[in-house]
């Protein structure tokens, strides 16, 4: 009987098989890279709002607190939106006329509150507690990097799980004492003088040689603020 396939189709199958296989392998990577860039998170875009505010001008620029506006960050799972009333405590003084504020204006004599578009909205099988992380020293600008720096307030992170995931292991770099949660401008002391000036600004104990970098005062902060690092990777942490 005649050979029916030549020696040839040999590498032709292989080269198939080959060829699929890298076609999946490349249609994952691709499609990984694709959900986790600017383009699909929307990372940087700010979205349209009703009033243009500035983080810049309201923080940098003004001096001031998260809290006066996100007034229930440290208390609750939601950080707040602030109400018209807020925002009137100011602008009923200056910048009455501005066509801007307009909207914030009606909102405050209708009675009516200002519809805002989320910028961070986790998808719903999260669950996320802002009073939990400011309250163990995780500072505001570890999730909204360059917030005070923002004209329009955009996602400044793509808040994937492996990127959440990179601080519940490793608290110790990026845990702060609890007075500097604040403090967009903070940074690790580099001089022994410092660094002992700030653990007694905040009244922070330690043994023996003090924290010479991030990691060994994060260390000794995970201690005292009794956090139990061993428990931050278990899935329901955060899927409830």
């Amino acid at each position: 009987m005649a050979q029916v396939f030549k020696r040839y189709h040999n590498t032709v199958a292989r080269a198939t098989i080959g060829g699929g296989l890298l076609a999946l392998i490349a249609l994952i990577l691709g499609g990984s890279s694709i959900t986790r860039s600017p383009w699909w998170t929307r990372a940087g875009e700010p979205p349209d709002q009703p009033v243009p505010f500035s983080h810049k001008h309201h923080y940098e620029e003004l001096g001031i607190d998260c809290r006066y506006c996100h007034w229930s960050v440290t208390k609750s799972a939601q950080a707040g939106i602030p109400p018209a009333e807020v925002c009137m405590t100011c602008h009923s003084q200056i910048w009455t006329n501005s066509p801007l504020l307009q909207p914030i204006r009606d909102s405050y004599q209708k009675d009516q509150p200002l519809v805002w578009n989320k910028v961070n909205d986790l998808p719903e099988f999260v669950y996320f507690d802002h009073s939990i992380h400011v309250n163990k020293g995780i500072g505001c600008n570890e999730c909204h990097v360059g917030i005070e720096k923002m004209q329009l307030t955009a996602k400044s992170q793509p808040f994937a799980m492996w990127w959440c995931l990179n601080c519940h292991r490793n608290p110790e770099k990026y845990i702060r004492p609890k007075g500097e949660v604040f403090n967009m401008y903070y940074q690790v002391p580099r001089t022994e003088a410092e660094m002992r000036a700030l653990l007694e600004k905040h009244g922070i104990q330690w043994e023996g040689r003090l924290p010479r970098n991030q990691e060994e005062l994060g260390a000794l902060l995970v201690k005292q603020y009794n956090i139990h690092k061993e428990q931050l990777s278990d899935c329901s942490v955060c899927h409830r």
